[in-house]
């Protein structure tokens, strides 16, 4: 992929978030010298007199994302340009991030690496969630981290009755579970006792949450596995999640079938850092 031959850039921002605005209206201003083609949201456009765009509308017409703001902002993006094909670079404005790995100092560098060719790409897994009701399929989605089944506050421990591959795994007994992708396993997965997992391995994590059974444990499966979870639970308060941004109730007997998915996200890193060192630097390892 060459990316010096990449000339119209998104710029995405954190909504409402001054400090983003700002930054995105430098980044733009970096670009605009260099003669290439800023798609900016309202925010970052109006302060510099430049073409005003939906973010779809930048979704669309972009070769670059530039996203500024968290790992929610990341995702919302991600699932924007999930038919383009389009890399995603994520600059961190302070929160832990770790799709958003870039930070405010690395930036310019980073910008002079993606158009001298020297920018690495990485391609991540993604997964496709079906739902199904009565045996009709209501539903699809893909997501980049995970699907989160769980009860409500006030709804009781739900039965999730689990298959891999039309085989019978267990019924968890829990307040919910959560089928993560590698990337996700840094994600909700993590703070529910799951493993960390190289972003690049083909491979799906299972991971109880507050499981009633202690001998449930999170379990990692094949990548090319399909698994299907059940749920079998009269309360109304249960829902299935989608990268933590979107809410789909389920209702008993419904079931939720998920695979790898034949779409993949691109991320735009920077040449000198490796995953290793982002799991230093965010986890605070080797910190006393």
């Amino acid at each position: 992929m060459a990316y010096k031959n990449f000339k119209r850039i998104g710029i995405f921002i954190k909504q409402g978030q001054e400090n983003a605005i700002n930054i995105g209206v430098n980044i733009a201003k970096w670009l605009l010298k260099k003669d290439i083609e800023v798609l900016a949201e309202d925010e970052v456009s109006s302060k510099l007199n430049l073409s005003k765009y939906t973010r779809l509308e930048i979704a669309k017409r972009c070769d670059i994302a530039f996203v500024l703001g968290g790992d929610g902002t990341f995702l919302s993006v991600a699932r924007l340009i999930i038919d383009r094909d389009i890399p995603l670079m994520g600059i961190n404005l302070g929160s832990l991030g770790f799709l958003t790995e870039i930070t405010l100092e690395e930036i310019y560098s980073t910008l002079e690496a993606i158009f001298t060719g020297k920018c690495i790409i990485d391609k991540r897994m993604m997964l496709k969630a079906e739902i199904f009701r009565n045996n009709k399929k209501l539903n699809e989605y893909t997501v980049l981290n995970d699907v989160v089944i769980n009860k409500g506050a006030l709804a009781r421990i739900i039965n999730i009755e689990t298959s891999i591959n039309n085989k019978y795994l267990t019924t968890y007994r829990a307040d919910g579970l959560i089928i993560a992708t590698p990337t996700g396993s840094t994600a909700y997965s993590l703070s529910a006792g799951g493993p960390i997992l190289y972003p690049d391995l083909n491979s799906i994590i299972i991971t109880p949450i507050c499981p009633h059974t202690l001998t449930h444990r999170p379990i990692v499966v094949s990548g090319d596995d399909i698994v299907e979870v059940k749920v079998n639970s009269h309360d109304s308060d249960v829902l299935a999640t989608l990268d933590g941004q979107i809410g789909i109730p389920v209702k008993n007997e419904d079931l939720i079938k998920i695979q790898k998915s034949p779409k993949k996200t691109y991320i735009l890193k920077h040449p000198k850092k490796d995953y290793f060192e982002l799991l230093r630097n965010k986890l605070k390892w080797g910190i006393f």
